[in-house]
Order: C-alpha cells, then structure tokens, then sequence
C-alpha cells in the first residue's frame, strides 16, 4: 500500500508537470498566432513583378512596415513580350487590415537590413481612393534592386583598387626619385638650387620695391598716373568732339558732303575714261588714234631741229629783226 501511494504522487507530479507544459505550449501558440495573425480572417491580392529575388512562399507581407499577413504563391506567368511581368505573386492579407490597402497603395520589395531576407511591404492609401477586395492586383514601386547596388559598389571597389594601386606605383617613383617632384624630395642638391633661387628672387622684389628706382617710382609715384589719368580725359574730349562734328576731322566722319562730293568726281571721271577710251574728241583722238600721235611726233622732232639750228645760227633768224634809230 505505501508503494502504490508513492507511485501515484510521481504520477500526479508528472501529470501537473505535463498540464502546465501544455497550457505554457497553448498559450505560446496563442500569443505567436496572434502575432503572426494565423487565426485572423485574410483575403487575397496579387502583384505581378519582374523578379522575386530573396522572396519565398510563406514570407511575410506588411502593411506600413506592421505584419499583415504571408506571401502565398509565386508563380511563373507564360513567356511573352512583357519582361516587366515575369512573376504572378499571390498574398494573404488580414481582412482587419483591408481599409489600409486601397487602389493608390504601393508594393516595394523591401531588404531587411542591408543583407537581410526580403518581404513584401504595402504603403497605406488615401480615403479618396477606394479600398481593395479580394483578387484585386496591387501596383508596383519603385524598389531599390540591392543586386545592382553591389554591383556598383564591386565596380566602384575596383577603380579605388586601380586608383590605390596607381598611387603606390607613384609613391615609389617618388620615393627612388624619379621626376621631378622625386628629385625634389630625394636630390639635395636641387633643393639647394631652388633656396639660392629664392632666396635671389626675394633679393630682386626687395630691390624692385625701392622707391628711389624705376620700378619702385611706377608702384609708389602718383604722377605717372595723374599723367595717364589726364591723357585719358583729353582723349575722351577729342573723341567726343569728333563725334558732334566740330572740326575737319569731325566733318569727315559725320558730313556725308564730302563723301558726295566724291561720288560725283569719280562718275564724272568714269565718264571722261569712256569718253576718251572711245576716241571722242581731240583727247581721246590723242589716246586712240596713232595717225595723230605720229603727225605729233613728227612735229615735236622739226620743232627740235629748229631749235637747235636757232641754237647754232641765231644770225640767221635774227637778222634784219632788230633795227638801229
């Protein structure tokens, strides 16, 4: 009888223990379907998609970045011309939640953290537009493709590689000396010749700055400015005289005299050249024809002779000329 008693008290024991093991388990399943809204009424969307890369069936969806339901299925659509819709994605949502999703909400597949697994992120709507019913497609955002991020990130890892490297071949011609900077960092003697060229260039600006030189006279002196300052003024007065008319040389620029007088000489003696290129009188005779030019010439030639004998024998052409009273 005593070890039938003790047998029942571990089984009591065992059995309280078992009890409160399932009412711990039934409240934790209670607590986590709630979470995860498992005994909640839900209705079903759909989203078409290009990819659903880092997205699983029984993922997590989310209303404002809050659990509202799971991905469902994913399925694949039949191959056409359409790239931007490769994937038909069906998700359970909370029908508690169904006054949040409406026809201006957007999809965004979303990272958790920077290398986290995706879910499938709702925006709210707006009460202008009406909410969503079940079967309804909801539309697509923007998403951040985190693939081509790294991507980028790989390319922009590799030009810093070039860059680092490209630098360290620098820095080692630098350091053996090569060019001129490597000259100058590693060669004494250059250095020694940039100082003494210095320190000769703070010589001559010391000396330049002497105000008894020329130099020194054109920075510290007035005058030379004065002077110029003078010039300038008059020239302004001269050129503002020209442009009123005043003078010769202001007629010449403003009097439109002059330059008529001009056209009509030079048409008048366009006229005479066309006069005289045609052989129209004793001019354009003399210029065209050569019967009258040699009449001339033979003339000018016994006008000569005559001269010249008068030269010779003036008796001859004076005498008789002059009479005695």
């Amino acid at each position: 009888m005593r070890r039938s008693e003790i047998i029942t008290k571990d089984a009591l024991r065992v059995g309280v223990f078992a009890i409160v093991a399932l009412a711990i388990l039934t409240y934790a399943v209670i607590k986590l379907g709630r979470a995860a809204r498992l005994f909640s009424t839900r209705y079903t969307l759909v989203a078409f998609v290009q990819n659903a890369n880092g997205l699983r069936e029984g993922g997590q969806v989310t209303v404002a970045g809050q659990l509202a339901g799971s991905i469902k299925k994913i399925q694949f659509l039949p191959v056409d011309a359409d790239t931007l819709h490769n994937l038909r994605i069906t998700v359970d949502i909370d029908q508690a939640l169904q006054q949040q999703v409406r026809t201006d909400s957007r999809v965004f597949l979303r990272t958790q953290g920077l290398l986290g697994d995706r879910y499938f992120d709702i925006t709210p709507g707006t009460p202008g537009h009406p909410p969503l019913h079940d079967g309804d497609t909801l539309t697509l955002g923007n998403s951040v493709d985190y693939d081509v991020m790294i991507q980028r990130a790989a390319l922009v890892l590799t030009d810093v590689q070039g860059l680092t490297h490209d630098l360290r071949g620098i820095t080692q011609s630098l350091v053996r000396g090569e060019g001129t900077v490597g000259q100058l960092l590693t060669n004494r003697e250059l250095y020694d010749r940039l100082n003494s060229t210095l320190g000769e260039t703070s010589q001559l600006l010391q000396r330049l700055q002497n105000p008894n030189g020329s130099v020194g006279r054109l920075l510290d002196d007035p005058t030379l400015y004065l002077n110029l300052t003078q010039m300038v003024s008059q020239v302004d007065t001269l050129v503002s005289r020209i442009n009123s008319g005043k003078g010769t040389a202001g007629k010449l620029l403003q009097d439109d005299s002059l330059y008529n007088n001009l056209v009509t000489v030079t048409a008048r003696a366009d006229s005479l050249v066309q006069i005289m290129s045609h052989g129209d009188g004793t001019a354009g005779r003399l210029l065209t024809n050569p019967e009258l030019y040699d009449q001339l010439v033979e003339s000018v030639k016994h006008l000569n002779e005559i001269l010249a004998d008068v030269k010779k024998n003036p008796k001859r052409y004076t005498k008789g000329a002059i009479s005695v009273f």
